[in-house]
Formats: structure tokens, C-alpha cells, sequence
């Protein structure tokens, strides 16, 4: 559909101006296109009233191309065929024909044309048939009221676009102040997150060096509690004073020195000590000694040494239950002593003195116990056709000595008894407990009595005397005018016997119980034919016990060692066979018990003199 209208005069143009408007808004042109491109056409309609001549506009409307997509609407201004235009010129009629999908970029396009020539053209889409009426005719207004009328009419439209703009406005102003509160809200961010930046690097600070407080602290603690295990692994005080610089040197003292006022005192050693460590030894205080105060806790300042003037002092001592029992000096390494290394080699000095302490202790204890059961132990008695040969050897390590015993003597009536006992406990206590059985044994056989009447009887009396003491023994009784042996056992291990042709056999007749335990028990005797050149051997466990083997393993080596023995050397080197018999015996031993042997050996008519 195509509307033409000739424009000479500004009524033609607002006319015009009105049915294009119309129009437009007949075909549905949304209204802020349809101002956009009244706008632009009334632009060029007051350029072409300023060039003068005859003008003709015209609209064309256009079906769609195909379903679903819009129409156009066309508006064309073109000069007269006159030959007056815009330019002031002749023109040919041709039109540029910018067709634009929506119009603003119509508008633009129109306000570009009407400066370059003779045509104006612009073009809108129009929505599908429904919107709108559909195209009906565009009346012009024939008077000035009705002019003026559709001139107010037409500024519904821009009141309209205006409305638009002003909520546009609104909310572009307040997408705008979303947006900077927005960039606040990230500004905000920003400073939390380098805030927490800040936190976060303090942390880690922090944690690096709580880190390495903690691993210092570890170190120390890790060394603290492996050098006590050191300290006290031994009951020897001097191998306890010659470990104390190796585990302090280099890491914690450039040198060590321990001064122990039992050792000067032996040695009646008048060796000149630096000042702090006599005042460390009356005051019983850890002293520094330096040009400078040392600040240590727990310690106290004092001038530099007269005899180490340049080099710093660190005097600690060495505790015990009442008094100090020395004094540790000690120079600093490299990097000097820290407040927490001075903690540490105070507490280190205090577990020292009490390992010396009880070390010593220990030595006291063990030298009486084994004075005691040395003085204790029996001088062998010489018999015709009888020799005896016996070995005692206190225990090496622990306060395990104390507990074993043996004896020989004779009964009124010409036998001989031998004796093998053990004691169970250690030390002096057990040194005691041994003496007193061994008084009560001699004091039954003097009465007579056979192995097994005498065990039943010192049974009786060490569970009345020392109720939760317990013991083993075996008793042999030898007799002239016999060939045989007379022998009783109560929980200790059996004799071994070889015979003259040089077989072992073990005396495993069944025992008693211990000596000592909570009842009533007859222990019975027990004989074995010992023709002449014969040899029985008693012992302790001691000497045949191995805590990861047991007791029968032992036994089987004895038995094979007194095998091994020629006859002729057990007639007449009694003594050296024991020794032999011994040295094999005990070289896989950690000599943690008290070991006893005792042979006895049957021999000719002179046997006993050799």
C-alpha cells in the first residue's frame, strides 16, 4: 500500500508529519520508533521548507516475506521533478534506498542521507497482521484546529518516549548506584581480602614460629629423655662420669668437666677449681660465671673465673638425696646457651647426680653382700677318697648377688655332706637369709639325718622364720664305708654324674618343692651307685639358665663339658677341671645372676692328696 503527499508549504509538511505519524502508529510501529522516525522526517521536511521548491513524501508498506517475520514501512522524500531539491538543484528522482531493521539506525541513516543528496529515505518494521489496524488509510487534517490538534496528539507519543526515557533514566541511575555500591562492596573485598592477607601471612608467621619453638622444644625433650636412659642403663658411677661429656659435647658445651667430691677426697686431690664451681658447690645453686651477666633463669651471675678469665662458665651441681655429690662445669658452644638450654642442663645435671646417686648406692650394697657371702662360704674340708672342688662368681650386672651358696662339712657319725643352695631375692637381705639357713642346715646335721630329713626340716624353719621367702637346695651325703651317694633335692636343678667310663647321666629323680612355700611336704632321699673315679657335680641355675633358652639346654652343655673331661685330670687337677668346665659354660652368659659349682670327685686311696 503506497500514500503520497506534496509538500510547498510548512502546513503541508506538519499535515504530512501527522499521517506519517498516523500511519506508523496504524501499522503498529512501537512508539519509540515511531518518534524516532517522525523526528528524523520532520528534520528533513524543515531543510527541504528551507530549500524551497515542491516536495513528495511517501509511505509504501510492504507484506512479509515469509511467515513469522515482519513487514517493513517506507518512507521516502524526494524533490519535485520540477528540478528544484534540496540542494537547490535539479534532481533525476533516484533514491537511496537505506532499509534499516529498526529505527534509530533508520533515523541516523536519513539524517546522513538528507546532507549528501537530492532523496531521503527510512524504513521501520511492522509487526505481523494483528498488531496494530492493520494499515488503514492516514486522514490528513484539513483546518488549523484540526492541525493543531493532531500537532498536541502527536506529542502524546513523545510524552511517551519521554515517560520511557525518564524510567530508563531511573533505571540506569539505579543500575548505576548498584554498580558503584557494587564496586564498593569489591573495594570492601579488596580490603578484607588483603586484611585477611595480612592475618594469614601473621598466622603463618606465627605458625612457623611456634613450629620451630616446638621442634626446638622436641629436640630437647628427645635428647633429655634419651640421656637419662643413658645415665641410668649403668650402676657404675664412673661409667656414668665418663658418658655424662660424651653426650654433652659439642652440641651443648664446647667442654665438660665433673667434679665429684668422693673421687678428690680417695685421690686426696687438691686441684684448684674456679670460683663458681666452689660457690655452686656450697650453695648448692647453678652459678655463671662471665664478663657479662648471662640473665639464665635459675642461675646466679658471677665475676669471670681467675683461672678462665676470657671464657664463660656455666657451674652446676649435682644433686643427691641431702647434699651436692659434685659439681658440672661446662663452656658454651658457638652460639652460647638460650634461656631454655639452661632449663635443660640444670634438669639433665639433677637426673645425673641422683643416677650417681643411686650408683653408688648400688656399689655400697652390692660390696657388703658380696663380702658378706664371700666370709660366708665354706672352706672344703680334705677327705681320704674324696676330693672337692668349688667355684663362686657374684653376679656383673644388677644387685643380683647374694642368693647362692655352698657347704661342706661333717656329721658326727664320718659322712660328709655337701650342700648346693639358692636363695630366691637379691642382695644383702638375701646374703642374710643364706647365712641363716646355712647356720640352721649345719645345726640339723649335726643331730644326723639323711639329705631329705635335713631339707624337710629347713623347710619347716623358713616358712616360719621368713614366710614369703622361698629357696632350692640339694643335699649330697657321702660315707666312707659306702659306694653309693644318698642325695635329696627341693627345687633345685639335679646333680649331673660321671661315671668312671666316662658316661653323664642326670640325677632327675623326682624333687620337692621349694624350701619355704605354703605347706606341709616330706622331701624323700635318693641313691645312686658311685664306684670309684666317679664325679657328681652340683650347681645354681646360674650357671645353666639362659633367659631366651631355658634351663634343659643348659644342663645338656654341663653334662657335655664334664664328658669331655679326661679321668686322669679329674684324679689329680680337681681344681683345674672345674676352671675348664666353667670357661665354656659361661661365655654366651651376661653374668646377671650369681653362679655356683661344686664337684665332687671319688677317687683311689690317694686321690685326695692330689
Amino acid at each position: 500500500m503506497t500514500h503520497t503527499w506534496q509538500i510547498t508549504t510548512v502546513d503541508d509538511a506538519a499535515r504530512a508529519r501527522i499521517a506519517a505519524a498516523r500511519l506508523a502508529a496504524a501499522h503498529g510501529v512501537a512508539t519509540v520508533e515511531r518518534t524516532r522516525l517522525v523526528t528524523a522526517l520532520s528534520a528533513q521536511l524543515r531543510q527541504c521548507l528551507v530549500k524551497g521548491g515542491g516536495w513528495l513524501l511517501t509511505l509504501r508498506t510492504a507484506a512479509p516475506a515469509r511467515t513469522g517475520c515482519p513487514g517493513r514501512l517506507t518512507v521516502t522524500l524526494e524533490a519535485k521533478a520540477d528540478g528544484t531539491g534540496v540542494n537547490g538543484a535539479g534532481t533525476d528522482g533516484t533514491r537511496a534506498d537505506r532499509a534499516g531493521t529498526n529505527g534509530a539506525g533508520s533515523s541516523d541513516a536519513a539524517s546522513n542521507r538528507a546532507a549528501d543528496g537530492p532523496s531521503w529515505q527510512a524504513s521501520v518494521g511492522v509487526p505481523e497482521p494483528g498488531h496494530g489496524d492493520g494499515g488503514g488509510a492516514a486522514r490528513m487534517p484539513r483546518d488549523r484546529t484540526a492541525l493543531a490538534d493532531a500537532l498536541l496528539s502527536a506529542d502524546e507519543d513523545t510524552s511517551r518516549v519521554l515517560d520511557q526515557l525518564t524510567e530508563q533514566e531511573r533505571l540506569v541511575a539505579f543500575h548505576r548506584e548498584e554498580l558503584h555500591q557494587t564496586n564498593q562492596g569489591v573495594l570492601a573485598l579488596h580490603a578484607e581480602l588483603d586484611a585477611a592477607g595480612r592475618v594469614q601471612r601473621e598466622l603463618y608467621g606465627a605458625e612457623r614460629k611456634a613450629r620451630t619453638e616446638a621442634e626446638s622444644a622436641r629436640r630437647r625433650l628427645t635428647f633429655l629423655a634419651d640421656a637419662s636412659a643413658a645415665l641410668t642403663a649403668s650402676l657404675n658411677h664412673e661409667e656414668i662420669l665418663s658418658r655424662l661429656p660424651r653426650l654433652l659435647v659439642p652440641d651443648w658445651a664446647r667442654s665438660a668437666d665433673v667434679w665429684l667430691f668422693a673421687d678428690d677426697a680417695k685421690a686426696r686431690g687438691h686441684a684448684a677449681r674456679p670460683a663458681a664451681a666452689v660457690a655452686a658447690a656450697r650453695t648448692g645453686r647453678p652459678q655463671y660465671s662471665a664478663r657479662h651477666a648471662g640473665g639464665l633463669p635459675g642461675v646466679d651471675d658471677q665475676p669471670p673465673s681467675a683461672l678462665h678469665p676470657e671464657e664463660p662458665l656455666l657451674c652446676i651441681p649435682l644433686p643427691s638425696r641431702h647434699t651436692p655429690l659434685g659439681v658440672l662445669t661446662l663452656t658454651p658452644p658457638d652460639e652460647g646457651w638460650s634461656a631454655d638450654d639452661a632449663v635443660l642442663l640444670v634438669e639433665l645435671a639433677r637426673r645425673s647426680g641422683i643416677a650417681i646417686d643411686h650408683a653408688q648406692r648400688f656399689e655400697h650394697n652390692r660390696d657388703i653382700a658380696e663380702t658378706l657371702q664371700r666370709a660366708l662360704l665354706t672352706d672344703l674340708p680334705t677327705t681320704p677318697g674324696l676330693s672337692l672342688a668349688a667355684r663362686y662368681l657374684p653376679a656383673t650386672h644388677g644387685l643380683n648377688i647374694g642368693g647362692d651358696w655352698y657347704d661342706a662339712f661333717r656329721q658326727p657319725d664320718g659322712g660328709l655332706v655337701v650342700v648346693m643352695g639358692d636363695v630366691t631375692g637379691h642382695g644383702l637381705h638375701a646374703a642374710v637369709m643364706m647365712s641363716q639357713l646355712r647356720t640352721a642346715l649345719r645345726a640339723y646335721a649335726v643331730d644326723g639325718g639323711t639329705p631329705g630329713r635335713l631339707l624337710t626340716r629347713l623347710h619347716g624353719f623358713l616358712h616360719h622364720l621368713q614366710p614369703d621367702l622361698y629357696a632350692t637346695a640339694v643335699i649330697a651325703r657321702f660315707h666312707p664305708d659306702e659306694t653309693t651317694v644318698t642325695w635329696a633335692a627341693a627345687g633345685h636343678p639335679p646333680p649331673v654324674l660321671r661315671t668312671p667310663d666316662g658316661a653323664v647321666r642326670v640325677l632327675d629323680a623326682r624333687p620337692g618343692a621349694m624350701l619355704g612355700i605354703p605347706l606341709h611336704q616330706e622331701i624323700h632321699d635318693h641313691t645312686a651307685r658311685l664306684p670309684a673315679g666317679s664325679t657328681l657335680a652340683l650347681y645354681t641355675d646360674g650357671l645353666v639358665e639362659r633367659r631366651a633358652q631355658g634351663i634343659d639346654p643348659g644342663i645338656r652343655r654341663l653334662a657335655e663339658a664334664l664328658r669331655s673331661e679326661r679321668a686322669a685330670e679329674l684324679d689329680h687337677d680337681l681344681e683345674g677341671a672345674a676352671d675348664r668346665i666353667l670357661d665354656p659354660m659361661l661365655r654366651d652368659s651376661q653374668r646377671d645372676d650369681d653362679v655356683c659349682l661344686l664337684l665332687c670327685h671319688v677317687g683311689g686311696p690317694h686321690a685326695g692328696d692330689g
